[in-house]
């Protein structure tokens, strides 16, 4: 008999690993990845975030299971993860989680709370009175413009604006490459915490009409002091690579920043800012699929009935 599978709460975990040309599946227990010569590469599924797939990967049904089991959350992208085409839940949103989020989001007095929280919590400083939520996005916009152009200069970067062509992604400048790849590493372990905090990824309350627009919202948060500053950093060296070259000093900035230890407490105090209190679970409602005692895992994981 095998002890009970006890998943690493979320703080605690790798943020995120990239996966391109290899099949992954569950051998002997393990969450590998085998690669076109055959040679076998472990990931500890348990102990990541968010595993990033690129094209040329394909996944058994064995291997999504592992994955949901632990909370660990699968997120299909395209090369160099410039585009999202899909993700894995990595456990069911509690619906009373759901239920909080969704009031705050259709209220439009609880909304307009919240927003001014995260204009607060973002910038550092109150939002200005008697805005409405399209206003501050307006002003957040031209905030974060600003932001960009003070970063180019600070490191010395070619900047136009924030603008690129998918479907010419080679042709795109470097700064727009960086960019695009620092924050598709950050909406990827933001999504995981926000769905292991239980929260849904579409309810947003700045971004509305996206299925990633909490997702946006809570990454916002962070963008600026993170990711975005390390973005034009490596764009100033003009690598041969960018990409990879984003993604690796992403791994460690989230490592050393302390990034997905901070994101879910940050996600409760800014929905604490709507000063109503979350519904009771029911008394009838699913437990989580694994069970750890003493609160160390996080709400939302999805119950395997």
């Amino acid at each position: 008999m095998l002890p009970p599978i006890k998943p690493l709460p979320m703080k605690d975990r790798v943020s995120l690993v990239f996966i391109q040309y290899g099949q992954i599946d569950v051998l002997d227990g393990a969450f590998v990845v085998i690669d076109q010569t055959g040679v076998r590469t472990h990931i500890p599924v348990g102990s990541v975030a968010c595993i990033m797939l690129e094209p040329g990967t394909r996944v058994s049904h064995a291997a999504i299971r592992l994955a949901s089991l632990v909370g660990t959350l699968l997120v299909w992208v395209g090369e160099s993860g410039v585009r999202l085409y899909a993700s894995g839940q990595p456990g069911g949103a509690r619906a009373d989680r759901l239920l909080y989020q969704a009031k705050l989001a259709l209220d439009d007095d609880l909304r307009l709370k919240v927003v001014r929280k995260m204009y607060e919590v973002r910038f550092g400083e109150r939002a200005p009175a008697r805005r409405s939520v399209e206003q501050l996005r307006g002003i957040e916009g031209a905030r974060v413009r600003e932001t960009y152009k003070l970063l180019a200069r600070q490191y010395k970067v070619d900047w136009q604006t924030r603008n690129y062509d998918r479907q010419q992604w080679d042709v795109a400048d470097i700064p727009n490459r960086c960019l695009s790849a620092a924050t598709a590493c950050l909406y990827g372990i933001t999504e995981a915490a926000v769905l292991a905090a239980g929260y849904a990824p579409a309810v947003g309350f700045i971004h509305t009409g996206k299925p990633l627009s909490f997702v946006y919202d809570i990454a916002d948060l962070f963008k600026f002091e993170t990711v975005v500053p390390l973005a034009f950093k490596v764009a100033a060296k003009t690598p041969m690579q960018p990409e990879r070259e984003v993604r690796l000093g992403c791994r460690d900035l989230f490592r050393s920043e302390r990034l997905l230890e901070r994101i879910i407490p940050t996600i409760e105090e800014v929905l604490s800012a709507g000063e109503i209190k979350p519904p009771e679970a029911p008394p009838e409602s699913v437990p989580p699929a694994i069970p750890v005692p003493g609160g160390i895992g996080e709400a939302g994981v999805r119950s395997q009935g």
